[in-house]
C-alpha cells in the first residue's frame, strides 16, 4: 500500500467505514466496569488500555494482504506495535465491544459478549474484500465480568498459529495477521493447580469478515427454565430483527436479493447456516481437529472456525479424543462435533423464534446430520484419492480404515499421508511384494503395546461414565442386565474388553496383529482402486490424478500441541524464530519441500534423557513421549 498522504503510513491509511456501528444499536453510556447492557449490540470504548511496551513478536503475510497491506509497510512503521496491539488508536477506528450470550457446555449462561476483544472497525480492501479487525487482549470491556481482558503470550501464540494453519488447510477461518507482545505482565494458573504465576500480555489482530456468533442472537432470550438467566435484551424482537437483516444484507446478498418474503428469505439464511457449519465441522473431522468448547457463542453465524483455546489436533487416532483437560464427560470430543454442532443450530433456531417458521426449521435441522455426512463422505473419498467413482461400500472402507487405526494406535495425519505410497494394483503383480513395504511404513506410525497400554488405562481412570456402569453392575445387577444393551453401555464395556485383552498381549503379538489388520486392509483398498479405471488407455492420467488429490488433501504438517509447545517456550525466553519457523510450515502445509525440521536443540521436555532423543523429532513426525503430557485447559 502506498503512502498517499504526507506523514501518514500505510497503517493510518486504512480506510475504515464500521457499518456494524451505524447499522446496529450501540451502548454509549461509557460506564466503567462489567455490566449488564441492554438494548445494544456493542457497547463503545472510549479508553484505550495500552501495552507496556509493545513490541512486534510475529506477522502473517498472508493476512495482512488481505488488508492490502505488506510486512513492510508494518516492519518500517515505528507506531505499529502500538496500533495493532490497541494501545493506539487508528485513524478512523471506533473501538467497541460486542454483546452476546451463549449455551455453556449445554447450559445458558446469560450475557457474555467480548471480554478481551475489541473491534475497531471494518475496512474494505477492494478485491479482497470487507474485513472486520478486531485486537484480543486488548484489556477489560464492560463484558470482561471478572477478568481483566488480557491474553497471555502462551494462548496467543496458539491462537495466532492456528488460525493461519486452519486458513493454509483450506479451512474456513478467522484470520490472524499479528502477534504483539509486551512488558506488561499478569498472574495466571495455566493448569488450573492453583499455583499463579507472571505472564506476559500479548494481543492478536484478528480478521474476519464478522465475528458475529449463534451467541449473538441468544442476547433476546428470555429466562431460561433450568440456569434461571435472561439475555440482556430480552424480548427486543425489534433489535433482532434489525441485527438478522443486518446480517443477511450484509453477509448473505444473494439470499437478499433473491426472497422479497422475509420468512422465505429467512429459512434459505437458516439453511445456508445449517450448510456452512456442516461443511466446517466436515473438514474439521478430515484433518483430526477438535475445537475444544464449542459452545453456541463460539460458532460462527458465517461457518468459520472461531475462537482457538483448548483445541488440539489429534495425534493417535482415537475417535474419543478430547483436547479440553476441562472437558471431563466429554461433551466436545472429537466424535461428539458433529451432534454438538447440530444441538447449536437447534438453539440458535430458538434464538431467532418467530423470525422462522418452526416446521421448516426442524426439518432443516433433521438435514443436518445427511448434509454433514455428504461433505465428509466427499473429502474422506479424496483423502484416499478414490478420484472417479463413488461407490456405495466407500463409507464402509473408510470407517473399517478408521477402527484399524483406532486398534492399532495409528497417526492420524502421517497414516493419511502415507496412504498415497499405497502401489496401484497392476497385472500379474505380487501382492505380498506391492503390499508389504507401505505396511511397513503405516506400521512404524503405529502404537506399541506400553503406548496403547497407558493410552487404555488412562481413559479407564478418566472415563465417569464407565465408573457409573461398574458401579451399577456392583450394586444393582438387574438394572446393569437391563441397561447392558444399550448403545452406550455396550460401547463402554467393549472399551473395557479390549483394555483386557492389551492387557494379556505382549509386544510380538500386537505387531503380527497390527500387521495382520492392515495387510487385510489395504489389500481392499488395492481393490477398490482397481475399479477406479475401466479403461486401462485412461490409467496414466487416473493415477497421476489419484496422488495429486490426496497430497491435496493428507496434509503432511498440522499444529501439533508439542509443536506449539516448543514455540512457546523459546518464544517466553524471548525468541521468536521459533514461531516464525512453525508459522512457515504451516503455511505450506500439503507440501514435501517445506522446512518441517525445527532447529537442533528445540524441545520442551526439560529431561537430560528425552531431550537427547526428542532434538530430532520433525514436525511431521509422530510427536515425542513428553507430548503425552501437555495439558490444554
Amino acid at each position: 500500500m502506498e503512502s498517499s498522504q504526507t506523514g501518514s503510513t500505510p497503517l493510518e491509511l486504512l480506510s475504515f467505514h464500521n457499518t456494524a456501528l451505524r447499522k446496529l444499536p450501540v451502548d454509549d453510556t461509557g460506564e466503567p466496569g462489567s455490566r449488564t447492557v441492554p438494548g445494544a449490540c456493542f457497547s463503545r470504548i472510549r479508553t484505550l488500555q495500552p501495552l507496556l511496551r509493545p513490541h512486534l513478536a510475529a506477522l502473517s503475510r498472508s493476512a495482512l494482504a488481505l488488508l492490502g497491506l505488506g510486512d513492510r509497510d508494518v516492519l518500517e512503521d515505528p507506531r505499529a506495535p502500538e496500533y495493532l496491539s490497541g494501545s493506539r488508536l487508528l485513524p478512523g477506528s471506533q473501538p467497541a465491544a460486542h454483546c452476546y450470550c451463549g449455551h455453556q457446555f449445554g447450559l445458558f449462561a446469560g450475557q457474555l459478549g467480548d471480554g478481551a476483544a475489541l473491534y475497531l472497525g471494518e475496512v474494505d480492501s477492494g478485491p479482497q474484500g470487507r474485513w472486520e479487525i478486531q485486537v484480543k487482549g486488548a484489556g477489560v470491556t464492560p463484558y470482561s465480568r471478572d477478568g481483566d481482558g488480557r491474553k497471555v503470550l502462551r494462548s496467543s501464540i496458539r491462537e495466532f498459529l492456528c488460525s493461519e494453519a486452519m486458513a493454509a488447510l483450506g479451512i474456513p477461518s478467522t484470520r490472524a495477521a499479528s502477534l504483539v507482545t509486551s512488558d506488561l505482565r499478569v498472574m495466571r494458573d495455566p493448569l488450573n493447580s492453583g499455583q499463579r504465576s507472571p505472564e506476559r500480555c500479548s494481543v492478536v489482530l484478528r480478521l474476519a469478515p464478522s465475528f458475529i456468533r449463534f451467541g449473538s442472537f441468544e442476547i433476546f432470550l428470555g429466562r431460561d427454565e433450568f440456569s434461571g438467566l435472561q439475555g440482556p435484551s430480552a424480548g427486543r424482537h425489534d433489535i433482532r430483527a434489525q441485527l438478522l437483516d443486518y446480517v443477511i444484507d450484509s453477509f448473505f446478498p444473494s439470499i437478499q436479493q433473491d426472497h422479497s418474503h422475509r420468512k422465505d428469505r429467512n429459512m434459505t439464511f437458516f439453511r445456508e447456516v445449517m450448510t456452512r457449519t456442516a461443511e466446517l465441522v466436515a473438514k474439521w473431522q478430515c484433518v483430526g481437529f477438535c475445537h475444544g468448547v464449542l459452545n453456541t457463542d463460539n460458532m460462527s453465524i458465517l461457518g468459520l472456525t472461531l475462537d482457538y483455546g483448548p483445541f488440539g489436533f489429534m495425534d493417535r487416532y482415537d475417535p474419543d479424543f478430547i483436547s479440553n483437560a476441562s472437558d471431563k464427560r466429554g461433551r466436545y470430543s472429537y466424535q461428539a462435533q458433529p451432534s454438538v454442532c447440530r444441538w447449536n443450530l437447534a438453539r440458535l433456531a430458538e434464538a431467532l423464534g418467530s423470525e422462522l417458521d418452526p416446521a421448516e426449521a426442524g426439518a432443516i435441522l433433521d438435514d443436518f446430520m445427511l448434509t454433514y455426512e455428504g461433505f465428509y463422505l466427499s473429502i474422506m473419498r479424496k483423502k484416499l484419492g478414490l478420484v472417479s467413482r463413488e461407490e456405495a461400500e466407500d463409507g464402509q472402507l473408510i470407517s473399517d480404515l478408521l477402527r484399524v487405526m483406532h486398534n492399532t494406535g495409528a497417526d492420524f495425519t502421517n497414516t493419511f499421508r502415507l496412504l498415497s505410497r499405497v502401489p496401484w494394483p497392476e497385472e500379474g503383480d505380487c501382492e505380498r511384494e506391492a503390499v508389504g513395504p507401505v505396511v511397513d511404513l503405516i506400521l512404524q506410525q503405529c502404537s506399541s503395546i506400553e503406548e496403547l497400554k497407558h493410552f487404555g488405562e488412562r481413559s479407564y481412570r478418566d472415563n465417569i461414565e464407565l465408573a457409573m456402569i461398574l458401579s451399577m453392575a456392583h450394586t444393582n445387577p438387574v438394572m446393569f442386565s437391563m441397561a447392558a444393551g444399550s448403545p452406550g453401555v455396550a460401547q463402554q464395556l467393549e472399551r473395557m474388553g479390549r483394555l483386557k485383552e492389551l492387557l494379556e498381549t505382549d509386544q510380538e503379538e500386537l505387531k503380527e496383529k497390527q500387521r495382520d489388520d492392515w495387510t487385510r486392509w489395504v489389500r481392499r483398498y488395492r481393490r477398490r482402486l482397481s475399479r477406479e479405471c475401466d479403461d486401462t488407455s485412461n490409467l496414466s492420467p487416473i493415477k497421476k490424478r489419484r496422488l495429486s488429490v490426496m497430497n491435496s488433501n493428507n496434509p503432511r504438517v498440522v499444529l501439533r500441541n508439542y509443536i506449539a509447545q516448543n514455540a512457546i517456550q523459546a518464544a517466553e525466553k524471548g525468541d521468536f524464530s521459533e514461531v516464525n519457523r512453525v508459522l512457515e510450515a504451516l503455511e505450506d502445509p500439503y507440501s514435501d519441500t517445506s522446512g518441517l525440521e525445527p532447529p537442533d536443540g528445540f524441545t520442551a521436555c526439560g529431561e537430560k534423557e528425552q531431550r537427547e532423543k526428542d532434538v530430532t523429532v520433525g514436525y511431521d513426525r509422530k510427536p515425542p513421549t513428553w507430548a503425552q503430557r501437555i495439558c490444554i485447559t
